[in-house]
């Protein structure tokens, strides 16, 4: 199986530089600045769970895809997703399968109207890494899976045979009939944490020190998770419990990359993460008092970039 992984950064370069080392055709599409710096000092995974260092990676720019991939993994940040689309069209044939691991839904529409929805997997993943001054990826904990599924529910051959692909690459892999209830889920906690976090600019445990950080943090989790009831996906008994424990939970150093992004003054991605939550809340006609300061907040800080 012939993949493309697009882009080498903390997210894709993980996983890429994994799935490679075990030995699999791998190749990852890069701008010409990463493409030098992978060719000078490798692909480099600092990892507790292992290091790996791997020379000189196959890689192909924008202008020179000439041929269809089985398999395209989509890991950038959802305000490069159009940049990202236009840059691996070429590599889409009548047997691609796109497997994107962006946070969120709505990159899925966008992808089904260019491409087709018959071929895009529902996906995500579980890793928190960022890449260092020296371009090399860095692992921050020992957490690294990905779990995709036919956004249908249904179990085929296609999903079988990528599973088999990434299967013994060095992280954990999950193949789920329910992949789009995963998808919110993830979304709910995602935006809870961040939207939290990024607003008071501390930890979930300096909130919950804070006179009413804990009201704060239960009422955004309850917001994003009625948003996701009032569209058919409300979140599992044990899932809630298990997020709100971890979300007010004292003495926590937790925080979200998007938190780490605006302390770096970096791009976030605001109206993926809550702007997309908080416009189908309000279609839905749902409480969203909260996700509303969070996305109000988000984008003062993104005016100022």
């Amino acid at each position: 199986m012939r993949i493309l992984v697009v882009g080498a950064g903390a997210v894709g370069g993980y996983f890429g530089g994994r799935m490679l080392a075990a030995g699999r055709d791998v190749t990852f599409l890069v701008r010409e600045k990463r493409a030098q710096l992978l060719a000078q000092n490798g692909l480099q995974i600092r990892s507790p769970v292992g290091d790996l260092t791997l020379p000189n990676p196959p890689t192909v720019q924008k202008q020179d895809l000439q041929q269809a991939y089985d398999l395209v993994i989509l890991s950038c940040k959802a305000y490069d997703l159009s940049d990202a689309i236009d840059s691996f069209a070429a590599a889409v044939g009548p047997d691609t399968t796109i497997l994107p691991l962006l946070n969120g839904l709505q990159h899925l529409d966008v992808l089904a109207a260019r491409f087709g929805a018959e071929k895009i997997l529902g996906g995500q993943c579980v890793i928190a890494s960022t890449v260092d001054a020296d371009g090399a990826i860095r692992h921050l904990n020992t957490f690294h899976g990905m779990t995709f599924g036919e956004r249908d529910g249904a179990a085929s051959t296609r999903v079988t045979a990528i599973e088999q692909q990434l299967a013994g690459a060095g992280f954990d892999v999950n193949v789920s009939n329910t992949i789009l209830q995963s998808m919110w889920e993830k979304w709910i906690m995602l935006a809870s944490l961040a939207g939290s976090t990024s607003l008071m600019r501390s930890n979930i445990g300096d909130i919950m020190q804070a006179d009413g950080g804990l009201e704060f943090v239960s009422g955004l989790l309850d917001e994003a998770s009625g948003v996701a009831t009032a569209n058919g996906h409300p979140p599992g008994g044990p899932f809630f419990e298990r997020t709100r424990k971890m979300l007010t939970e004292a003495g926590s150093t937790l925080t979200a990359s998007m938190f780490r992004d605006i302390g770096n003054g970096a791009r976030i991605e605001a109206d993926h993460i809550i702007g997309d939550l908080l416009r189908r809340g309000r279609e839905a006609k749902v409480k969203t008092d909260l996700l509303q300061v969070v996305y109000t907040h988000l984008k003062t800080y993104e005016a100022r970039l």
